[in-house]
């Protein structure tokens, strides 16, 4: 691949039948810090019709997982923020999601769903109030955007594109890595999921306590108006000093699914509840009506969706769950866990009395089948300390004194 700061170009082999290298650039863009991945040989995958890196052909994954458990790590995500704005904003949201959106203060983000009618899911983000009338959704791939307007009808709202790119500094020295970016100095009060403003390097950027990796961290916001080198640029001087290095999503993969964080679209789809997925804390049925509402209210309220752990190998996705000989469920995502040294995975069960502690026979990658255990999420970290800051403990490397 050829790159520059300013005008990243690709030249991605092999190109399909019929394609060719502008049309690849013309369907998918890249993320405006992408040149800062690009010496380490990065496998990109799409992601809200943009480019992602899923791995790095001259990293190892393990090594870029421990970096994000230990020190710091920078990851340019694909997701996509839709702007919503206007008087009935609060109003039009609390039909969407499933949460009341009322109780979100200015400066506070909070963890959202959206269900269909039937109360399958359809998406999963964060949304960012900023003001009375203006918000910020933050979301995983999908084409939601398209059901926020249609849904916006009848309200005096504008909903779209908020045209930023998100990025995540994640680990135990990401506030330090804050610390010494930010143009004034941390923070005052920046709490877990708060959200607020400031300059790198003279930019203007917005930032939030949030992340997919369930490390102390912080992700921030920039658009076409800030200059994309400089953020990049005084975040890694910032944090050379705490080793930090950019890591792609094959090296959060293992840590998120630890901390049972789902990934829309893999974990769940619309014919799962979140009750079944195991997010039912995030229904509230006694809200002002929202889609689904009615659904939900009547819909089986057991979980399906665990944690699995796997010792010696990694579960193949699919229906590779087996109890007595009979298909017990099937594996949504799978990971080797470098610091609990086995395989771990997000399942969902057919039977919901198949909890955790049940022991089934699973089906790996390389073709074996092993014993694996249905366990609790989070996989550890239960009272979420780690994000919080309250637990500042560096994981030893399993095997290294």
């Amino acid at each position: 691949m050829a790159h520059s700061k300013s005008n990243t170009e690709f030249v991605v082999k092999p190109v399909p039948s019929g394609g060719g290298p502008s049309e690849f650039r013309q369907s998918m863009t890249p993320h405006p810090l992408v040149h800062q991945e690009l010496p380490h040989d990065p496998h990109f995958g799409i992601y809200n019709r943009r480019l992602r890196s899923l791995e790095y052909g001259n990293m190892r994954t393990e090594d870029l997982y421990w970096r994000l458990r230990r020190q710091v790590g920078l990851a340019h995500t694909g997701e996509l923020a839709t702007e919503i704005r206007g008087p009935d904003a609060e109003a039009m949201l609390n039909r969407v999601f499933t949460r009341d959106v009322s109780r979100v203060r200015v400066g506070r983000c909070s963890y959202q769903l959206a269900c269909f009618a039937d109360g399958g899911m359809i998406m999963d983000g964060v949304l960012l109030r900023f003001a009375s009338d203006r918000f910020w959704y933050a979301q995983g791939d999908g084409e939601f955007p398209v059901w926020l307007r249609a849904h916006s009808e009848g309200f005096d709202v504008e909903v779209f594109d908020a045209g930023v790119w998100i990025s995540q500094v994640q680990g135990p020295r990401s506030m330090d890595v804050l610390a010494q970016a930010s143009d004034e100095g941390m923070p005052e009060h920046f709490r877990y999921f708060d959200l607020t403003r400031i300059r790198i390097g003279g930019q203007r950027v917005v930032i939030s306590r949030t992340g997919f990796t369930n490390e102390l961290g912080w992700e921030f916001y920039f658009g076409s108006d800030a200059d994309a080198d400089v953020i990049g640029e005084r975040i890694l001087k910032a944090g050379e000093p705490h080793g930090i290095h950019t890591i792609p999503a094959a090296a959060t993969n293992a840590r998120r699914i630890e901390a049972g964080l789902l990934f829309s679209g893999t974990d769940f789809d619309d014919s799962v509840t979140p009750f079944a997925a195991g997010l039912g804390a995030f229904v509230d049925l006694e809200k002002t009506d929202f889609i689904g509402m009615a659904a939900l209210a009547r819909a089986d309220k057991s979980r399906r969706t665990w944690g699995l752990q796997c010792a010696g190998g990694v579960a193949r996705h699919g229906d590779t769950l087996f109890l007595n000989g009979e298909s017990a469920g099937c594996v949504c995502s799978s990971a080797w866990s470098p610091y609990l040294q086995r395989g771990v995975a997000i399942a969902r069960l057919k039977e919901p009395k198949l909890g955790p502690g049940t022991e089934l026979r699973v089906e790996c990658v390389d073709g074996l089948t092993r014993d694996g255990e249905v366990c609790e999420l989070p996989m550890y970290d239960r009272a979420g300390e780690i994000p919080r800051g309250k637990c500042t403990d560096i994981p030893a490397i399993p095997g290294r004194r």
